[in-house]
């Protein structure tokens, strides 16, 4: 009889136990679309009629579509040093566009958003473009590559080191190079050419693609990069599978990681250049390769999002989508963007775009999704992508402090519209100031428009001062009709940004 009562007792805490378990919600799981020159017109959820991206638009849809969602910066490197890091990237030098052989940019004791989420139990995972630098100096490829994505908080990483347009053409997977044959070892410098080796301008009959400016270095798969590369056949991608690659490799990290909480930040490289769309969708758009892989990264997350759901773990996984910076259409390559871009504007009515101060540089379309847990809006608050470190370290039952990040996690999940009060934007190094419905950019020296990729700079000899509820093109710079107005924004910009900047004496000296 006792037996019997200890075996009932025994059985019962166990059913009490599985029921508690049943009912504590578990961790969510948190995937990061990045896309990479993306513009904020460059969507139909954002407003453009010239091209549809319906799986997209899926997630806006049933989620929160952001209207006043930024990048820190215009330029892809310093975007992703903050989404990483929760800090602006003007705080380190180093964080500008990276060659390819450039050391590792974040330090290996840096606060960083998978290192959070592995200290609350979660496996973290990045799939795609990296472009923070590796290693410590001089790079050798045929080993093994350190410090990495590993380094800085991923249990996995399966990347390309820098840029499509940029050697070495090869896949990275947890520091080694794939598919690498030790008899053919890779060699790469970004100074000089090694001998023999064709370039662009030596070879221009090997070209499947026209340079424009800057990519005329080695030439792989008919396409001119910049950098030179030799060796490493073997390893090298191919260009129009590339979409297909990391998506087989994000599928397959959903697959493998369902059973816990996971982590996973999903680089996709369009529509950068070189636009490389699969034969699937090549000349599909209308607008060029341009269009034709942003429709193909759109089909991407359709597929990925079936992933989520064949695999049990949409109703659990927040979705977060943006982009690293603005639009540009010609950007190194003669591949038609600008001439076949009809009446489709990837800004979305904004001026300026990728390289750019004004509010194309940096405002990208930004989505949250979370089925059954977001209720579908748009939301006004202003928000960085900066923002996510401490937002999602609350969502994940911790907390982060000591960075630039501020904690928003009930405007990403739309239960509120108190968004930041302010936010410094860079672009290239120079830095403006975005307050309320203002924006400040403190006079700068250079050319007002970069000729080579048809964007305005945003340089002026002069402060502007632009209210973008009323000038969403800021095209009425009200600097000397608001003389009080600008004094407040140089004031608050100095306070984040330092006052040796010098925005004080350059208002006084006006």
């Amino acid at each position: 009889m006792l037996g019997i009562l200890m075996m009932t007792s025994c059985q019962n805490g166990k059913k009490q136990t599985r029921q508690e378990t049943e009912e504590e919600p578990s961790k969510p799981n948190v995937v990061i679309f990045y896309l990479d020159d993306l513009g904020y017109g460059d969507l139909s959820c954002y407003g453009a009629t010239e091209i549809r991206t319906p799986n997209i638009d899926g997630l806006a849809e049933g989620g929160v579509r952001f209207t006043d969602g930024y990048a820190t910066s215009a330029t892809c490197t310093p975007s992703r040093y903050a989404i990483l890091t929760g800090m602006y990237p003007w705080r380190n030098k180093g964080a500008k566009i990276l060659p390819g052989t450039a050391p590792l940019l974040i330090s290996t004791t840096q606060k960083t958003l998978p290192k959070m989420f592995k200290s609350q139990g979660y496996a973290t995972g990045i799939v795609g473009k990296w472009h923070l630098g590796l290693g410590t100096g001089q790079i050798d490829w045929n080993r093994h590559i350190s410090p990495g994505p590993n380094e800085v908080g991923f249990d996995y990483s399966h990347i390309m080191a820098a840029t499509q347009d940029r050697v070495p053409t090869v896949y990275i997977d947890n520091g080694d190079v794939v598919g690498l044959d030790p008899e053919d070892p890779i060699e790469v410098n970004y100074k000089e050419n090694f001998e023999g080796e064709p370039t662009a301008l030596t070879h221009p009959e090997l070209l499947k693609m026209k340079w424009h400016h800057g990519h005329n270095n080695s030439v792989v798969n008919g396409i001119p990069r910049i950098g030179f590369m030799k060796g490493g056949e073997a390893a090298k991608w191919k260009d129009e599978d590339m979409a297909d690659h990391f998506l087989e490799k994000a599928q397959q990290y959903v697959k493998d990681h369902k059973d816990g909480p996971f982590f996973l930040h999903y680089t996709l490289q369009q529509p950068h250049v070189p636009r490389t769309p699969h034969p699937r969708f090549a000349g599909k758009s209308g607008l060029g390769p341009r269009g034709d892989v942003i429709l193909e990264a759109d089909w991407v997350i359709g597929e990925f999002m079936k992933t989520l759901e064949e695999e049990g773990v949409l109703e659990n996984t927040l979705v977060i989508f943006s982009s690293d910076n603005g639009p540009v259409l010609n950007d190194g390559y003669v591949d038609g963007a600008e001439e076949l871009k009809g009446n489709h504007d990837p800004k979305g009515g904004l001026r300026g775009g990728k390289y750019s101060l004004f509010e194309a540089g940096t405002r990208v379309p930004f989505i949250t999704y979370w089925k059954g847990r977001i209720q579908p809006r748009v939301s006004d608050a202003l928000i960085c992508q900066m923002d996510l470190l401490a937002s999602l370290a609350k969502l994940a039952g911790t907390e982060e402090k000591d960075t630039d990040s501020e904690e928003m996690l009930s405007v990403l999940l739309g239960e509120s519209d108190k968004g930041r009060e302010s936010l410094v934007l860079e672009a290239t190094s120079r830095t403006a100031f975005r307050k309320g419905d203002w924006v400040m950019i403190p006079p700068y020296e250079g050319p007002a428009l970069s000729k080579q990729v048809n964007i305005e700079l945003g340089n002026a000899d002069e402060f502007q001062l632009y209210h973008l509820t009323d000038d969403k093109e800021q095209q009425d710079n009200l600097a000397r009709s608001e003389p009080e107005k600008l004094k407040e924004m140089v004031t608050g910009f100095e306070a984040i940004r330092g006052k040796d900047y010098g925005t004080t004496e350059q208002l006084e000296l006006k």
